[in-house]
């Protein structure tokens, strides 16, 4: 195990063997690092010139074996951050200034690039590779083998190569006590938005019409409506 001389470590957090641990990188309690990650190492940015950049880990998380996670750029806020109770797994990469919601999961092998957000209890299958500067919503769900290229709206399932639009990520609401109200909300809103032949500005107020009282929908719609990269879409048929 290594730790550098600027690293600040909390309470009850366990640090496994041959783990390097780097840089302006500080990290919270009750975290577990398995062997072989690589936490807090220079961005692989080919604008960095070694500005003091910063990485900060939160409470309670897991980050397994080999995975890295750098640290911040100029360019993105000096800052790359995690959050609290998130699942890192086995060879997963989160670059510079990636922001990451708390509860998330990062299954095996996805690939973050720079400037990517992913709000609260994302979950990322297995290989999946996350354009630069996207955002995926809350409680998405990326699929297994996805390259995700757009924005993923919050409560969304997308799949594919070239990641599209499933629909709600239903099975993962309920599993997290979201109302059936809401749930079904969602998935009118889901249906007008993405499947109807409304355009955006008038699907939008269709839903506000229908469901805007409803929490969920309005965060969903809030989300589209300041998407800088645009959202993933259905395929047509």
């Amino acid at each position: 195990m290594v730790v550098g001389a600027n690293v600040r470590i909390g309470a009850a957090t366990r640090i496994g063997p041959y783990a390097v641990i780097e840089g302006d990188t500080t990290i919270g309690a009750r975290n577990r690092i398995f062997q072989y990650a690589s936490i807090g190492a220079d961005p692989q940015d080919l604008k960095y010139r070694g500005e003091p950049s910063r990485l900060i880990i939160g409470d309670d998380n897991r980050i397994r074996e080999f995975t890295t996670i750098h640290r911040g750029t100029e360019g993105g806020g000096m800052l790359t951050r995690i959050g609290n109770d998130v699942l890192v797994m086995n060879y997963a990469h989160i670059a510079h200034d990636c922001m990451i919601g708390d509860h998330s999961i990062i299954a095996n092998s996805t690939e973050l690039a720079g400037h990517c957000v992913l709000d609260e209890w994302v979950v990322t299958a297995g290989m999946c590779g996350i354009h630069q500067f996207t955002r995926i919503g809350a409680h998405a769900f990326v699929a297994a083998g996805s390259k995700v290229a757009q924005d993923v709206p919050p409560f969304a399932m997308v799949a594919g190569d070239r990641a599209r639009l499933v629909g709600v990520n239903a099975t993962g609401l309920e599993r997290r006590g979201f109302t059936p109200a809401a749930v079904a909300a969602l998935k009118r809103a889901f249906r007008t938005l993405f499947y109807s032949k409304l355009l955006r500005d008038d699907a939008i107020k269709q839903v506000l019409a229908e469901s805007g009282e409803i929490t969920e929908v309005r965060r969903l719609i809030d989300f589209i409506a300041h998407s800088a990269r645009g959202v993933v879409g259905r395929d047509r048929d």
